[in-house]
């Protein structure tokens, strides 16, 4: 949670989300002519990683769970299948509804993420709760440290 910053999490996430549950729901239409394709893809999605964070981060390293959530891509999906209902064309789908999912993202994941967000003072300084807990549990091995996320930041080192 606390390298999910202002820059590469919704910028990154929201393009590479899109690009299964597009597919199947794609499939699903001309084949079946079922609206609800991406809204299933992305419920199999997110059941997927929820699995893989439960087993593979809590199971094998102990990691909490607030580090290492998946990200929600619910609303979006139903954006884009919500669009294909009410339009029947792809074209607009992909157009608007890939713009919906997108600008969607972020704020979908509010919930989520706003109580991490909250300012705390820790030893006189002003911080996050996202980035005392990173700052409380550090972990070298992580992504976080290979790629800098934000820029000028050495919070949790």
């Amino acid at each position: 949670s606390d390298w999910k910053d202002r820059r590469l999490w919704v910028t990154v996430s929201p393009i590479m989300g899109i690009t299964f549950p597009a597919a199947v729901q794609a499939v699903l239409w001309w084949r079946y002519r079922i609206a609800f394709g991406a809204t299933l893809c992305v419920s199999g999605l997110i059941f997927g990683e929820w699995v893989n964070r439960y087993f593979n981060f809590w199971g094998w390293t102990y990691f909490p769970i607030n580090f290492v959530f998946p990200s929600q891509l619910i609303p979006g999906a139903i954006v884009l299948d919500v669009v294909l209902l009410l339009s029947n064309s792809m074209q607009l789908t992909a157009v608007v509804g890939g713009l919906g999912s997108g600008l969607l993202f972020y704020p979908g994941n509010w919930p989520m993420m706003a109580p991490l967000h909250l300012p705390v003072e820790y030893n006189g300084m002003m911080m996050t709760l996202a980035d005392l807990s990173g700052y409380h549990y550090v972990r070298t091995g992580m992504p976080e440290y290979i790629c800098m996320v934000e820029k000028g930041t050495l919070r949790t080192f």
